[in-house]
C-alpha cells in the first residue's frame, strides 16, 4: 500500500484513537430519548453538561476487539477497520479491512506507527493526544452532556454530547466499560461499532516486525 493509503488510515482512525484520549469529540443520548432515536441512532436535543465527576468513562477498562464501519463526513467513503485494545499496556491496534496495513498506538510511549508489511515499511509519528484518561476514570478534559441511551452492535451505549475545541458538536456513545461505539457529527454517522468481543488480547497482536525500514510519515 501507498502513501494515500496509509494517510487515509491515520485520517479515518482519528476518531477512534483520540475518543479514547483526553481530547473530546463527541457523544450520544439517554434511555429515554433511545426509543425516538432507535437503535444505532443519534438523540436529539443539548442536554445538560454533568459534572466532572459524573462524565464518562472514555478509555476501555477491559481487552476488547471491535469491529467499526467508518464513514468520511460528506458520507461518500465508507471503510471498515478492525480495533484491538490491550488494556494491561495502553496500546491499540488498528487494521483496515482489505489492506494488509496496520497501526499500533501505544500511549505509554506516546507513538503511533504505521506498518506496511508488504512494503517492509514503518512510520513512526506522535500519538493523536499525549494525554490519556485512565481507564475505569472519568473524561478528564471537556464538557460532556448526557443526552440518552441507545443499542449499537447489541451492545447498550450512553450518547454524551461535547465539543471540539473548534466549538464543533460530536455525539459519541460509550458502553459502562469504555467502548466506543458510535460517533455521530452534523447528522452524520462517521463511526459505528458493527462487532464487540471483550476477549484478552496477546502482546503479539501488538508487536512492530522487526528489520522494517524506516520512513517519514506522510503528510496531507
Amino acid at each position: 500500500m501507498g502513501a494515500a493509503t496509509a494517510l487515509a488510515l491515520v485520517a479515518l482512525s482519528q476518531s477512534i484513537a483520540v475518543a479514547q484520549s483526553t481530547a473530546p469529540v463527541g457523544t450520544a443520548g439517554s434511555t429515554s430519548s433511545a426509543q425516538g432515536a432507535g437503535a444505532g441512532g443519534q438523540a436529539g436535543g443539548e442536554g445538560t453538561p454533568v459534572a466532572p465527576q459524573d462524565a464518562p468513562f472514555i478509555t476501555p477498562s477491559v481487552d476488547a476487539d471491535v469491529l467499526y464501519e467508518l464513514t468520511s463526513p460528506t458520507g461518500d467513503t465508507v471503510m471498515k477497520q478492525r480495533m484491538r485494545w490491550q488494556v494491561g499496556t495502553l496500546r491499540q491496534r488498528l487494521d483496515p479491512d482489505g489492506s494488509n496495513l496496520f497501526m499500533i498506538t501505544s500511549w505509554p510511549q506516546h507513538t503511533l506507527t504505521v506498518v506496511d508489511p508488504d512494503r517492509k515499511t514503518e512510520s513512526v509519528m506522535p500519538a493523536p493526544s499525549q494525554g490519556l484518561t485512565p481507564p475505569g476514570h472519568p473524561a478528564m478534559v471537556g464538557t460532556y452532556a448526557r443526552l440518552g441511551g441507545s443499542v449499537v452492535a447489541g451492545e447498550h451505549c450512553i450518547i454524551w454530547r461535547t465539543r471540539d475545541a473548534d466549538g464543533h458538536a460530536s455525539d459519541v456513545c460509550y458502553t459502562a466499560d469504555g467502548l466506543l461505539l458510535q460517533v455521530a457529527q452534523q447528522g452524520q454517522i462517521t463511526v459505528r461499532a458493527l462487532r464487540v468481543s471483550r476477549v484478552a488480547q496477546p502482546d503479539a497482536v501488538f508487536a512492530i516486525p522487526s528489520g522494517l525500514k524506516k520512513e517519514a510519515p506522510v503528510k496531507p
